[in-house]
């Protein structure tokens, strides 16, 4: 009876642990969901400042699922809790906001962090810092940016930075955006604008491989050369966007893709021109589905 019993626990010992590791294989290997789609602002800078309200109307009714803001917050500037429920009457929310250090002072940072908070932004990114490609300033900027990143996660909140292309000129055998990368800590996200880096000739897997899951959010966009030939509507050129996507989502521990528009082709406004590059956008991401 006894050995009965011993076979019968260890038949049920093995089998718990062969479906657990198979869950837990399964589960490794499942695919990650795809991020949601939103838009920065800037994009539509110039429709914003003549009608805000009406301006994220045709931004939702683009199907898009939230908006990046870049400074211009209409008539809320003082009224984060009535902007949140002004995109959420329009089924969109804050993905995230592009924020500058002055903004990030000792005597602003908690009333800009605050102010954030309530609208329901989690990462706010420096969009742009001439130190992010000086040999010595790089140094102080990536400081700064670790000690604002470590306050901003005492109210569950992130500061990263979003590059250009001069990030990605040669620094100490690799580039710029290396040193910030590797200077930073893990917890810092790292907004990778796509379209600035093909427009520097980098590849862009490359560097959503090398610091993985430090992505949160991306700027989907083609940044055109004077007579490359290139559409600077998202989708249009011969970008790998499939495999650039997936990397991202897979690597980057991607929550948030990013459109935004620089370029109006066509005599296209920005409007048309951000619901072609939404558009082609959603087809990809279809596919990708399939």
């Amino acid at each position: 009876m006894f050995k009965n019993t011993l076979l019968h626990t260890t038949f049920i010992v093995l089998t718990t642990l062969i479906f657990t590791l198979y869950s837990l294989s399964a589960f490794a290997t499942m695919p990650k969901p795809t991020p949601r789609v939103s838009v920065q602002l800037w994009s539509v800078k110039e429709a914003l400042k003549k009608d805000f309200d009406s301006t994220l109307q045709s931004l939702s009714e683009m199907g898009f699922d939230g908006v990046e803001f870049a400074g211009d917050l209409g008539s809320y500037k003082n009224s984060p809790s009535k902007l949140k429920k002004k995109l959420a009457s329009l089924n969109l929310v804050a993905s995230s906001a592009h924020i500058g250090f002055d903004s990030l002072t000792e005597k602003t940072l908690t009333n800009t962090l605050l102010f954030y908070k309530t609208l329901g932004v989690k990462v706010l990114f420096v969009p742009w810092d001439e130190r992010a490609w000086h040999p010595t300033g790089v140094t102080a900027l990536t400081k700064q940016l670790a000690h604002m990143n470590d306050i901003a996660q005492r109210y569950d909140m992130h500061i990263g930075f979003h590059n250009h292309d001069k990030e990605f000129n040669q620094f100490n055998d690799a580039t710029y955006w290396d040193y910030i990368a590797k200077n930073t800590p893990q917890s810092l996200p790292l907004q990778l604008d796509i379209g600035w880096v093909h427009f520097a000739g980098k590849e862009p897997t490359h560097y959503i491989k090398k610091y993985p899951g430090r992505t949160f959010s991306t700027h989907l966009k083609v940044r055109t050369h004077q007579g490359d030939g290139l559409s600077p509507i998202f989708g249009e050129n011969d970008y790998l966007w499939k495999v650039i996507i997936n990397s991202l989502i897979m690597d980057g521990d991607l929550q948030w893709l990013v459109i935004e528009q620089e370029e109006y082709p066509n005599n296209l406004t920005p409007l048309e021109s951000v619901a072609q590059s939404k558009s082609n956008l959603d087809k990809i991401l279809k596919e990708m589905t399939e």
